[in-house]
């Protein structure tokens, strides 16, 4: 005896195999999907067709789960390095050296340039002058004092070396001014002017005849120089070799000199032993004097007979 649910599923099986009979005419049979035999109980049934249609009525349908979705393979985020940003290049810019006033001729730096370069080099002959003058009343002021000779001496021998330097550098450095030109024989003169008199006034008349010579020898001398400038010939009588001889000559004779102590010149002391040939050389400075003096008027002697 069938129960209420067996009656039901027989039913629905009955209905189900009519409906698939006269489908079968207008349906394809492959279409078809059977029914499911494992499950003879009619318990479930089961029906799939390929394209079917939706006539079922109360009727569980298999639904086949979809197959999950591939999951995607993450997009790999490639990371773009960031560019790098260069470092801002600082231009180095180095404390300009200041022009050199040195003429184009100059000599290469020394060791001296090279340690100290903002010293100005270019002024150095002028300021040796400047020592040479400055070194005049100190040679006043030591010539009488006691027992200064030797530092009386010294003082002459340095100021005359600076008149030497200063001419070599200029040539060196190839560097001149006007002021320069005009200072540096003055400051000569008014060294070598000075030291004769103070000579003079020690020694008397065998210091006094050389040193008469010699300064008038340099007044005439600058005078002419200043005559022939104002008329364009300056170059006519510049200093020549015998000038420079002289002037050497002369600040050696006054140097040994000075170093003669006094009063005691001839004790028999060994700095008293250089008066004689101290003088000596004075008076061969005087001879020189007149020679090289001589050169000067006789280039200059056309134009002071065209002048008249």
């Amino acid at each position: 005896m069938f129960t209420s649910v067996s009656r039901f599923q027989i039913a629905t099986a009955m209905t189900m195999f009519m409906a698939t009979t006269v489908s079968s005419s207008f349906v394809p049979r492959a279409s078809l999907v059977r029914l499911s035999k494992h499950d003879m109980n009619f318990t479930r049934s089961y029906l799939a067709v390929k394209g079917g249609s939706d006539e079922e009525n109360n009727i569980e349908q298999t639904v086949v789960p979809p197959a999950p979705p591939t999951p995607e393979a993450p997009t790999p985020v490639v990371q773009t390095p960031a560019p790098e940003i260069a470092p801002t290049e600082v231009a180095t810019v180095s404390q300009a050296a200041p022009p050199s006033l040195l003429g184009p001729n100059a000599s290469p730096p020394g060791f001296m340039r090279k340690t100290f370069p903002s010293f100005p080099w270019h002024e150095l002959p002028n300021y040796l002058t400047y020592v040479r003058c400055l070194a005049i009343p100190a040679l006043i002021a030591l010539f009488y004092q006691p027992n200064t000779h030797v530092l009386t001496g010294v003082l002459f021998a340095i100021a005359s070396f600076t008149d030497w330097l200063d001419g070599y550098l200029a040539r060196r450095w190839d560097i001149t001014s006007p002021f320069g030109a005009f200072l540096d024989p003055v400051a000569d003169k008014l060294m070598v002017s000075t030291s004769l008199i103070l000579l003079a006034g020690r020694y008397g008349a065998k210091v006094a005849v050389p040193a008469a010579i010699i300064l008038a020898r340099e007044i005439a001398v600058s005078a002419l120089r200043e005559w022939m400038a104002q008329r364009g010939q300056r170059d006519a009588v510049k200093v020549g070799y015998q000038g420079k001889v002289k002037t050497a000559l002369t600040m050696v004779a006054l140097t040994v000199l000075l170093f003669v102590p006094y009063p005691s010149a001839t004790d028999g002391g060994v700095l008293s032993k250089l008066y004689t040939p101290g003088l000596a050389m004075l008076y061969l400075c005087s001879v020189v004097t007149i020679t090289s003096g001589s050169v000067y008027f006789i280039a200059a002697a056309p134009l002071l007979r065209d002048s008249r």
